[in-house]
């Protein structure tokens, strides 16, 4: 089957040097490693080992051929949004980014497609950016973080690019980032994104229903991470309250499940039953392929993931590629 992987990160092999005008800023660099391995450094310190399959068009589509995969959304590696940059300078980090990202896709336009970023610290330049990456360099959309700078995405401030992102068409792809509850974590610092992710990604998706913004704005096309982290439970709660609370009916008029069904979900939940659970509560038009491809946590075999469930073959097409297409907002590719 011909799959569309809508959950993949992207690394530069390099970065510029930081030209702007503040100190001690978190700009990202590069440090040469073991062959096929570069780190990435944050403000000079390491954050993550990353390979070749990051920035290497063929070697990533090497690794698509073995397992199916025809077609890889690429978005950037997710602490590479740095909201936590001043605006102009996280400007200049976006531009480059997007710029990379649109390279690789033109390299291989029939394999890529392209997720950019934007600064949303400013949401005016967050828009100029979204316009250009969309109308300029032809990306599909954008990947947005769960959260600014601790201010949910689903708060009335980032109502603006919410409208442009509609008016554009653009796909959004929503990716735990700076997650919230860390201080409630027992163990070692890999838990935030096996534990903290899935929670911060639920409370964001939440946000964008009792915010509004999924109200308002009915044509948006927003993905969600790692099948939605939490949301489906915290879902659930929500829509009973809702049914006998006022005060819950009169901020969100529409019937909770009817808005959640609205976004779409990455696969990427490591178990049949999660799965398949999801693709019940959501409808099989929700689900896309997502492997957080290149990345040690990833799903190696995403199709075989939906193939195991068992549906139809109509289904299993929609789940595969057609939701993908969909989403991106694309008849065929």
């Amino acid at each position: 089957m011909r799959g569309i992987d809508i959950h993949t990160h992207v690394v530069p092999e390099r970065f510029p040097p930081y030209r702007g005008k503040a100190t001690d800023v978190p700009w990202p660099g590069m440090a040469p490693a073991d062959a096929c391995h570069r780190h990435v450094t944050i403000a000079g310190k390491h954050f993550r080992t990353v390979s070749s399959q990051c920035w290497d068009g063929a070697c990533r589509l090497s690794d698509m051929d073995g397992t199916g995969v025809e077609r890889q959304v690429l978005s950037p590696m997710p602490e590479l949004l740095s909201y936590w940059l001043p605006a102009d300078d996280a400007a200049v980090l976006s531009r480059y980014l997007n710029e990379t990202i649109a390279a690789l896709v033109a390299e291989h336009p029939g394999r890529f497609s392209g997720l950019g970023t934007v600064p949303l610290q400013d949401v005016d330049q967050a828009i100029a950016e979204l316009q250009y990456l969309v109308q300029v360099l032809g990306l599909e959309g954008v990947e947005i973080g769960t959260n600014v700078n601790g201010l949910p995405i689903g708060a009335s401030q980032f109502e603006p690019f919410f409208a442009a992102a509609e008016q554009l068409g653009a796909s959004i792809f929503v990716h735990p980032l700076r997650p919230c509850g860390m201080d409630r974590l027992v163990g070692p610092t890999a838990l935030e994104q096996v534990l903290a992710f899935p929670c911060e990604t639920g409370l964001a998706a939440m946000s964008l229903i009792t915010g509004g913004v999924l109200s308002r704005h009915p044509g948006l096309r927003i993905a969600l991470s790692h099948g939605g982290g939490s949301f489906s439970a915290l879902l659930a709660r929500y829509a009973h309250a809702w049914s006998l609370f006022p005060a819950l009916r009169e901020g969100v008029a529409e019937s909770p499940f009817d808005l959640g069904r609205r976004l779409y979900f990455d696969s990427l939940v490591y178990n049949e039953t999660l799965l398949r659970t999801q693709i019940q509560l959501f409808g099989v038009s929700q689900t896309m392929i997502g492997s957080d491809y290149p990345f040690v946590i990833m799903e190696r075999d995403p199709i075989a993931r939906l193939t195991e469930l068992g549906l139809s073959a109509q289904d299993n097409e929609m789940l595969v590629r057609r939701n993908a297409l969909r989403w991106l907002g694309r008849d065929e590719v």
